[in-house]
């Protein structure tokens, strides 16, 4: 009897489950009941002439072309954290067609970008992203980022630097636009502020694609732990108990976090991957390492959630009898975003401009997060982080789908109405005092200036 071959690679099994969206469909119609209720956030203040409001938009407008086309660039070449070389050289030259020099490499950061328009006065900084994600590419829309900030610049310059050539904004003041690179991971806008990139700015805005328009989402904190635990190599077979296994050390803190998750607060997330498990199969491995992100709602969470972490991975080394070593933050550290509600406001009136609602806070659901280095800068300077729609509510970020709505009719669209909407709040800012003095008594509100370095 010939002995069957057993060398042949099996067949594929069955695809994966469909996730059950009862759920999602059940958070997606209680939205839509708030929204209806909701009342957008109201503000009091004058902010900028209509005349600068007018000619920035206009501004934008005449722009666009060059602003969907380098949406699109960006999108069909996507590049990962802090390697963003064609895509900062994208920006920088479409900046160039336009009269405006800019500096590459600011702060520090290679593929960081900073420009200038205006003169004297309050100054507004802009920040955009490029940065991509591996193996989906724009999936988080930061084409779409990039585009609407630099069009938001080109429609200051317009005014503040003297493009119309009529002197309409001329002095009133400074207006800055900032590439931060990697966002997904790198902290990009930390390493820059380290370096002096918001010293004497007086506020931040910037916005992010989302399935929704909101004026304020909360984004959670987020720290980053690496976990490498250290064994004894013996022969699988032979002596397994002359081994002592590293990956079943990262196994058990697996499953200690995956017990853990039923006992935080709903606002708390800790999720990982395994980076290294073993080299063969009749081998003990002698190192493996893991990787976690620990998120939490605000920095007193956030720091008891990740004692808690770590007590669950370095027990893992002693029930295995392994070494270990945890490193914290080998990138910084994310703190919570802290919305500028007086900020927040102008945008949504803007955004009404160009037909959209922003909801106020406490409409979308506060799962619906992530976290961004956006937060370290909030907490130095005034900021908004508004998220503006391109998809469907039931469309995921960090996906294939949302990287496809990114450059669809809707997309575009969000780079057009983001950038208008980004200009027209910078100008308010600079134009309005009292405005000024509102957005630093929400920061005095909520507890100060605060340096993230410090925080742990």
């Amino acid at each position: 009897m010939t002995p069957r071959d057993h060398t042949s690679t099996s067949r594929p099994g069955a695809q994966p489950s469909t996730p059950d969206p009862a759920h999602l469909l059940a958070l997606q119609r209680g939205t839509a009941l708030a929204a209806e209720r909701a009342t957008p956030l109201h503000s009091d203040h004058a902010g900028a002439p209509a005349a600068l409001l007018d000619a920035a938009e206009a501004a934008v407008e005449s722009t666009a072309p060059d602003l969907l086309a380098l949406s699109h660039d960006l999108h069909a070449h996507p590049e990962e954290a802090f390697a963003e070389h064609r895509s900062v050289d994208a920006l920088a030259g479409l900046l160039a067609r336009h009269g405006v020099s800019a500096e590459v490499g600011a702060f520090g950061v290679a593929t960081s970008l900073r420009a200038t328009t205006g003169s004297g006065g309050p100054v507004v900084a802009v920040l955009a992203e490029y940065d991509a994600l591996p193996g989906i590419g724009h999936g988080c829309g930061h084409n779409v980022i990039a585009a609407s900030a630099a069009g938001a610049f080109l429609g200051l310059h317009a005014v503040l630097g003297g493009g119309l050539g009529d002197g309409l904004g001329g002095g009133l003041g400074t207006a800055v636009l900032l590439g931060t690179p990697a966002e997904e991971g790198g902290g990009g806008k930390e390493l820059m502020a380290r370096a002096g990139a918001f010293e004497g700015v007086d506020a931040v805005v910037m916005l992010h694609p989302f399935t929704y328009d909101v004026a304020v989402q909360p984004f959670l904190g987020r720290r980053q732990v690496r976990a490498a635990y250290t064994g004894v190599a013996a022969h699988a077979a032979a002596q397994p108990y002359m081994g002592r296994n590293a990956l079943d050390a990262v196994v058990a803190g697996y499953s200690g976090i995956a017990m853990l998750r039923q006992h935080v607060p709903p606002t708390d997330r800790v999720h990982g991957i395994v980076l290294e498990g073993g080299q063969r199969p009749n081998i003990v491995p002698e190192r493996a390492v893991a990787e976690y992100y620990v998120r939490s709602a605000a920095p007193d969470t956030l720091a008891d959630l990740c004692r808690r972490v770590e007590a669950v991975l370095v027990a893992a080394a002693a029930m295995t009898g392994c070494g270990h070593e945890l490193r914290w933050d080998p990138q910084p550290a994310y703190l919570p975003i802290r919305a500028n509600l007086q900020l927040a406001a102008r945008w949504t009136l803007h955004q009404r401009r160009r037909g959209r609602t922003a909801l106020p806070p406490g409409v979308v659901p506060e799962s619906l997060t992530g976290s961004s280095d956006l937060g370290n800068v909030s907490v130095r300077v005034p900021a908004i982080h508004p998220m503006i729609a391109l998809a469907d509510p039931g469309t995921s970020l960090h996906t294939g789908d949302f990287a496809a709505a990114s450059v669809s009719a809707a997309g575009d669209a969000a780079v057009l109405d983001g950038a208008v909407g980004l200009a027209l709040t910078a100008l308010d800012v600079v134009a309005d005092a009292q405005l000024r003095a509102a957005l630093r008594a929400c920061v005095d509100a909520a507890g100060g200036v605060l340096m993230p370095e410090r925080t742990w």
